[in-house]
C-alpha cells in the first residue's frame, strides 16, 4: 500500500477506504478506456506541496504575489505540451476536457451559432452538442452519424451535411469510437463550409504523440484533451492551437470560465509530457493498440458481436445482445467478477441509454500493468466465463471468478501501487 499514515493518524475512516480502493485497483482488470494507471511520479506530483498555492491568472500576469516557482511549473508544462503535441500554443488551465470544450465555444462562439459534432448514441460526447449538455442548449446543435451498416464515420455523408447546415464549428473526436479518425478529411470539410474545426482527442491523446494514430495538427485549428485516459497523466484537460487563436483560448479559460488552476495538476501535467516523449512511452502507445487488436480477435472467436468488427485504437465496443444480455446487466455482473468495464449505447441502439445493449472495454490500463497480445486471450476467456454467470443465482461462480481474476493480476502489478 502507498504511505497513508498521515491520513490514518487523521482520518481512519478514509483511510480505510483508500485502501479498499487501492486493492480494487491491483485486483481487478480494468477495462474502462479512460482510465488507467498513472506513475508515482505523476502521483507524487499531484499530491505535492502545490496544492497550497493559488494562481489566478497566466505566468507573469498574476493577481498574486509569490507566483516565482509557479510560473516556472506552468511554463515547463506548457513548452513540454506545445513540443510533445507539435502545437503553437498551449493552455494547460483547463479543470477537465469538458470545461476545455467549453472554452472552445466561449472563444469562438456566439449563442445560437451552429455547432456539428458526433452524435452521442453513435459514440461521440456530450459536449459535442448534446441536448442535455451547454452545448447543446446554448448553441444550435447538429449530429452526424455513422453509416448504418459498417457503423464508422462516413465522410462523404458528414460532408453533405455540413454542406446544408454550414456550422461556425465542426468537431471531431469520440468516446466510443474503435476506429481511426481522418483528421484530414474534417479539416478539409471546415475549410470548405468556413467553419472552425476542433479536434477533440482526449480519449486517444497518447496514441496520436505515440505515433499509433494520426495526427489532428496541422488541420485543426485547436485541439482540446484531457491528460488521463491514454496520455498517463493526472485527471486535468488542456487546449492547444494555432498562434492566432492564442488570445481568445486564453481569455475563455481565464476569466471567462474559471479563476485560479490546479497548480498540483499542472505539475504532474508536466511531469506525464516528459513520459510521454520518451521512446518507452511509444511503445507503450503501440503496445495499447496490439492488446486491443488481440483482445477483440480473442472475443470474436468466442462469438462476440464487436462494433465495427474490430478496433484500431485502445477500446472495443461489445453488442452484449450477441450473448444473450444486456449491456448494464453484464457490465456489474463483469464488476462482481473482477472485471471492470461500462455501459454504453452501440450505433441505432433499440435500448434505451440508462440500460443500453452494448459494454465498452479498452486496454490502456492493462497495458501499463505490463500485459501483452498474448495475455488477452486470458481476458477474453475471463469475460466469456462471466456471460455464462451473468444470473443472480450465480453469486458464488462470481466470486470464484473474481479470485481467479486476483490471482491472474499479482504476476502484473500497476504503477504506482504497492501492495504490502
Amino acid at each position: 500500500m502507498q504511505h497513508f499514515e498521515s491520513i490514518l493518524r487523521t482520518d481512519p475512516e478514509m483511510f480505510d477506504l483508500l485502501v479498499q480502493e487501492e486493492k480494487l485497483q491491483f485486483d481487478k482488470l480494468r477495462l474502462i478506456p479512460s482510465e488507467n494507471y498513472v506513475s508515482a511520479a505523476v502521483l507524487e506530483a499531484t499530491g505535492s506541496v502545490l496544492t497550497n498555492k493559488y494562481s489566478e491568472g497566466y505566468s507573469g500576469k498574476r493577481y498574486y504575489e509569490g507566483q516565482q516557482v509557479v510560473d516556472q511549473v506552468e511554463d515547463l508544462a506548457k513548452a513540454r505540451a506545445c513540443a510533445l503535441f507539435g502545437a503553437e500554443h498551449a493552455n494547460v488551465q483547463p479543470y477537465s476536457g469538458s470545461p476545455a470544450n467549453l472554452a472552445v465555444y466561449f472563444a469562438l462562439l456566439k449563442p445560437g451559432d451552429t455547432v456539428m459534432g458526433q452524435h452521442l448514441y453513435h459514440g461521440g460526447h456530450l459536449t459535442h452538442g448534446w441536448n442535455v449538455s451547454i452545448t447543446g442548449a446554448y448553441y444550435r446543435s447538429v449530429q452526424y452519424t455513422v453509416h448504418a451498416e459498417t457503423h464508422r464515420l462516413d465522410m462523404d455523408a458528414i460532408r453533405e451535411l455540413a454542406l446544408k447546415e454550414r456550422p461556425k464549428l465542426i468537431v471531431a473526436g469520440a468516446t466510443a469510437y474503435p476506429r481511426l479518425i481522418d483528421f484530414s478529411a474534417f479539416g478539409a470539410i471546415a475549410k470548405e463550409v468556413g467553419a472552425y474545426f476542433l479536434a477533440d482527442v482526449s480519449h486517444i491523446s497518447g496514441l496520436i504523440v505515440g505515433g499509433v494514430h494520426p495526427h489532428p495538427f496541422p488541420h485543426a485549428d485547436v485541439v482540446s484533451t484531457t491528460t488521463h485516459k491514454t496520455l498517463r497523466g493526472p485527471r486535468g484537460g488542456m487546449l492547444l492551437c494555432k498562434a492566432a487563436l492564442s488570445d481568445e483560448i486564453d481569455r475563455s479559460v481565464f476569466p471567462g470560465l474559471q479563476g485560479g488552476p490546479h497548480n498540483h495538476t499542472t505539475a504532474a501535467m508536466a511531469v506525464a509530457f516528459k513520459e510521454a516523449s520518451t521512446p518507452e512511452f511509444k511503445a507503450y502507445a503501440a503496445q495499447v493498440v496490439s492488446n486491443a487488436k488481440a483482445l477483440a480477435e480473442a472475443l470474436t472467436a468466442r462469438g462476440f458481436k464487436l462494433i465495427t468488427g474490430g478496433t484500431d485504437n485502445h477500446l472495443i465496443l461489445i453488442d452484449a445482445s450477441s450473448k444473450g444480455v444486456r449491456g448494464r446487466k453484464l457490465a456489474k455482473v463483469l464488476d462482481r467478477c473482477g472485471i471492470v468495464c461500462n455501459m454504453n449505447t452501440i450505433p441505432f441502439d433499440p435500448r434505451k441509454p440508462f440500460d443500453p445493449s452494448g459494454i465498452r472495454i479498452g486496454t490502456p490500463s492493462i497495458t501499463s500493468r505490463g500485459m501483452k497480445e498474448k495475455d488477452m486471450a486470458v481476458v477474453a476467456g475471463f469475460i466469456d466465463d462471466a456471460t455464462g454467470i451473468w444470473e443472480d443465482e450465480h453469486k458464488e461462480k462470481q466470486a470464484q471468478l473474481a479470485a481467479r481474476v486476483a490471482e491472474f493480476c499479482k504476476d502484473f502489478p500497476p504503477p504506482g501501487i504497492r501492495i504490502a
